[in-house]
This record gives C-alpha cells, structure tokens and sequence, in this order.
C-alpha cells in the first residue's frame, strides 16, 4: 500500500510554534489533519486556541485526545501545587511534563497509520526553548527510528517520517516565518498559566520567551496580557 502521499498529522498545541507548523505543513502541499491533547494541563485556553487554528487555517480534521498525566504529576503544567517558575535557572524546569512527547508522538504516529499519512509534524525546538529533554535532536532521531519498527505501516516500508522544522530556529526566526505564511498569532496561547480568557500572565518562561521573539522579528506583539 502506497502512501496517500499528501496526507500529514500535525501536532496542534495551540501555541505559537505548532501554529506555525501548521501553515509549514500546508507550505508543503499537505492535507492536514491536526492533534490536540487535553493531558491535565492547567488550563483549558490552549485547547480553545488549538481549535481555532485549526479552523482558520483550514485543517481537514481537528481531534482531541484525552489523557490523564496529571495523574503522574511531577510538572508545574499538571499539578497546581506546583509553583510555575517566574524567574527561568538552571536545569531542567519543573514546567517539563514526563514524557509528554514521547507520549503525543506515539498517539500521532498511530493516528497517521490510519491514515496512511506521509508524515507527521511536531515543533520541538532546540534553541530558543526551556531546557525540555524530548525538544532535542536525539530525542527525534531516537523516536525516528522507533517509528520505523513500532508500527505495521513502518515495518512495511512507508511509516510516516516525524518532520521538526523548527528544531533549529529561532524564536525571532519561527515568527518571521509564520507572519510570512500568514499565521494569525493572535489566535495563538503560549503562556505556561493563561486565564480563562486566554490572557497571558507576561512572566513565566513561555511569556518571556515569546516576548522576546517578536522583539527580535521586530513584529508587533499581538499576545493578549492579564494587565
């Protein structure tokens, strides 16, 4: 069985960097189809956004999975006794969600078995990113090869091929990229503890970093902030 070569499952956060995936899957010539997860995150306004990505840039499907990590804990995005950080440090944050990649791309991959996708994309993203160990280059290398044996379609010869363009840009230069395709980062939510109405808190890592990123890309900030 050949592909149904321009089929491709995106992972659609509702943030800044998916959305941008988004349109650079579209770019490609694919049919998309995008993947959302309510995991316990600590708030629902993501998942809204997600949505309307999905709408406005025409994906073919939009689906979301439900799971329970916050059962697991062991991350400020699940567990709301957890402080979330507000002055970056070393290391790896309490932010990071155990194997929440590992997780998302196992559930996309067999999505895209399904449908007989071509590939499947995901906006890790080792430069301008919080110190996560599943954004690196040998966390996507390893899950590449896992792909090839994991699944029916890999073993046959077609699986699906994990795509991370933005792996090794820049904030600045994902934005840039974006505003040239068209997104409308206005629809996006990034912040680590938004509100109901979606309004980013302005300080935690997730704000800062993406503050910066349109200052750089000198490109106004369209990012809705609680005060």
């Amino acid at each position: 069985m050949e592909h149904a070569n321009d089929t491709a499952v995106v992972l659609l956060s509702g943030g800044l960097d998916s959305a941008t995936c988004l349109a650079l899957a579209h770019k490609a010539g694919f049919t998309v189809h995008t993947l959302a997860f309510d995991y316990g995150q600590r708030h629902r306004a993501e998942l809204l956004a997600a949505e309307r990505i999905a709408q406005a840039q025409g994906a073919a499907s939009h689906r979301v999975i439900r799971l329970d990590l916050g059962s697991i804990g062991g991350s400020a995005l699940t567990d709301t006794s957890l402080a979330v950080p507000e002055n970056g440090g070393e290391g790896i944050p309490i932010t990071y969600v155990p194997a929440r990649n590992t997780v998302f791309l196992s559930l996309a991959l067999g999505l895209a078995e399904v449908l007989d996708a071509r590939a499947i994309y995901i906006g890790v993203n080792a430069v301008d990113y919080s110190g996560y160990p599943d954004c690196r280059p040998a966390f996507v290398d390893a899950f590449r090869t896992l792909a090839a044996v994991a699944t029916k379609a890999g073993v046959e010869g077609h699986g699906p091929f994990i795509e991370t363009p933005l792996l090794t840009l820049s904030k600045a230069d994902i934005i840039r990229t974006g505003t040239k395709l068209g997104v409308d980062y206005g629809l996006t939510v990034s912040c680590y503890q938004a509100d109901d109405q979606g309004r980013a808190c302005g300080r935690c890592d997730s704000c800062r970093l993406r503050r910066a990123g349109f200052d750089d890309a000198g490109v106004p900030d369209p990012t809705r902030y609680q005060s």
